[in-house]
């Protein structure tokens, strides 16, 4: 007999449906357990608080009993982790963790995060924008939270989506990008060229690096006039912002040349590409140095579609990217007061 094979996909489909929200309601059923072990360890413990060992002996024992009856999964590292579960995430914070979309791992690694605002922040994002473990974990690893925070506008990089769409770009521009991804080999002598081939060839990393809401539209993208062709080396569309987005990429130092040539794609970009409905285009000029100088007596300052950040072709270490992140942060701080706006140093 022969049998339409949409009939078959359909059943296929069934089934796979099936076993996702089966996986879906174990995952949540024993990650609430686990916040409940880790809840009754520590009223154990504080109930016999006054003997000296007894916490680690209680859970040293307790993982005995449990791992002869129910098998792996009860070391006393793990208990140790839910009781580390329940005290990240008490009571007032239970629902917001116990998420479906978030597995145990999702959740292990939230909880190394020591600031309640970023534990916040990347509890939403992994579960709105569906991250991986190996993504969550990158982007704890490479601050993703606070290079966002080194926008002036820190407020839209938290925002939920409808909020974000009505704020500025500049919360969804990183500084710097790090993108470790295209393995090229300290110290490295790439050409722009190849950088950027090798970004297209990694564009699902990319895409993930670049965050929320942006396409890809084209490389080397041409703009023409009645006279002249112009490439822009890559072009994006962000659907949250409405708007197109133009990166540069430039190996060295920014110069004042490359923000006059940034500046006439965007101008030439709203004049013959942007639609009715469309936000005016942002352009982004991606380069491994900037200096404040070039940046504040140029068009950059106080611009709201044009920006320079730059990028890393390797892994910074936590010290050297917390440094770049205060470095970035204290700039902002001058050149607002400067400006004669009146900010809180702790809130940026």
């Amino acid at each position: 007999m022969e049998i339409e094979q949409a009939f078959i996909q359909d059943i296929r489909l069934l089934l796979q449906q099936a076993r996702q929200q089966a996986y879906s309601a174990v995952n949540s059923a024993m990650v609430e357990a686990y916040w409940n072990i880790g809840r009754r360890i520590i009223e154990e413990e504080q109930k016999g608080s006054e003997r000296a060992g007894y916490g680690e002996g209680l859970i040293k024992e307790l993982s005995r009993q449990l791992t002869g009856e129910f098998g792996k999964g009860f070391s006393l590292a793990n208990l140790k982790n839910f009781r580390q579960f329940y005290l990240t995430f008490p009571d007032a914070e239970k629902s917001y963790a116990l998420r479906s979309q978030l597995t145990w791992t999702h959740l292990r690694l939230v909880m190394r995060v020591e600031s309640p605002l970023a534990r916040a922040y990347y509890l939403q994002e992994a579960a709105a924008e569906k991250w991986s473990t190996r993504q969550l974990e990158r982007n704890i690893h490479t601050f993703y939270y606070e290079r966002l925070l080194s926008s002036p506008d820190k407020r839209a990089a938290l925002a939920h989506q409808s909020e974000m769409e009505k704020e500025s770009p500049r919360g969804f521009i990183k500084d710097p990008y790090v993108f470790e991804f295209l393995d090229i080999p300290e110290p490295y002598r790439a050409s722009e060229k190849e950088i950027e081939a090798a970004l297209i060839e990694n564009l699902q990393a990319f895409l993930l690096e670049l965050g929320k809401g942006f396409s890809f539209v084209g490389r080397q993208f041409r703009i023409s006039t009645e006279t002249s062709h112009f490439y822009v080396d890559l072009v994006f569309y962000n659907y949250l912002l409405k708007c197109f987005a133009l990166f540069d990429l430039k190996t060295g130092a920014l110069t004042p040349q490359d923000i006059g040539q940034m500046d006439m794609y965007v101008r030439m970009f709203d004049d013959l590409k942007r639609g009715a409905d469309d936000n005016p285009t942002i352009g982004i000029i991606l380069c491994t140095e900037k200096s404040q100088t070039v940046v504040k007596y140029s068009v950059l300052s106080g611009n709201e579609q044009l920006f320079a950040t730059k990028y890393r072709l390797y892994l910074p270490t936590e010290e050297e990217l917390i440094a770049e992140i205060e470095r970035e942060k204290r700039l902002i701080r001058e050149q607002m007061q400067l400006q004669g706006g009146k900010i809180e140093a702790d809130n940026i």
